[in-house]
């Protein structure tokens, strides 16, 4: 409600502050009548909704990351351990069950990237910027790549260590320990994405904030 729509007669002390209210008004409106808009404007209101979706894209490029590439190097690890596992037990079927750890300890893998994953993916319809859209990106690859690479390693590991076993059952505890390091490829990736995540906070001094 602007001044002009207020009855003075109703409290008259005040009327000469209402006058001048009804004078800022009208200098307003003529104002407005007269002012050219910028092109530039609206330019600017849709970039700044853009950034909104930018962000949002980026975080959810840092979700998809996590699991994408976690369950790459788990697959990997996987497959690669269970083809020497087949191998082995045609020469030594007691040792089966033994051997099997090379499998488990590669799916676990993938348990780090879901982690990472749906704590990312619970702030996709919460206002960012793009500060915390790149930063949770990088805690998506960080785990992601990190479990990639230690995927791989057990993969290779297991496919030869189990084979080995096979043959000669001393070299059973030489791969457990190797493999033990190769997991720890992975937390340290999963460790590096949770402090990025929790330190994911909107910076005043990296503008853009979004809502």
């Amino acid at each position: 409600m602007s001044a002009a729509d207020i009855n003075t007669e109703l409290c008259p002390v005040y009327a000469p502050f209402f006058g001048a209210m009804q004078a800022i008004d009208l200098r307003r409106n003529v104002a407005m009548q007269h002012t050219v808009r910028s092109p530039h404007a609206d330019h600017l209101v849709y970039s700044v909704l853009d950034l909104a979706t930018l962000a949002r894209r980026i975080n959810k490029q840092g979700c998809t990351a996590a699991i994408v590439f976690t369950c790459l190097g788990a697959s990997y690890g996987t497959s690669k351990s269970g083809v020497g596992i087949s191998a082995m037990g045609v020469l030594r079927p007691d040792l089966l069950i033994k051997c099997v750890i090379p499998v488990i300890m590669a799916g676990i893998i993938a348990i780090y990237g879901l982690v990472v994953s749906v704590l990312i993916s619970g702030d996709i319809k919460t206002p960012m910027s793009l500060y915390r859209g790149f930063i949770q990106l990088g805690a998506g690859l960080s785990v992601g790549l990190a479990g990639l690479a230690a995927g791989f390693a057990i993969g290779i590991v297991g496919d030869a260590g189990v084979r080995g076993t096979a043959q000669q059952p001393r070299l059973f505890i030489g791969m457990i320990l190797i493999l033990i390091f190769a997991e720890v490829l992975g937390l340290y990736g999963l460790i590096v994405a949770l402090i990025l995540n929790t330190r994911a906070q909107d910076d005043a001094l990296m503008g853009c904030f979004l809502k």
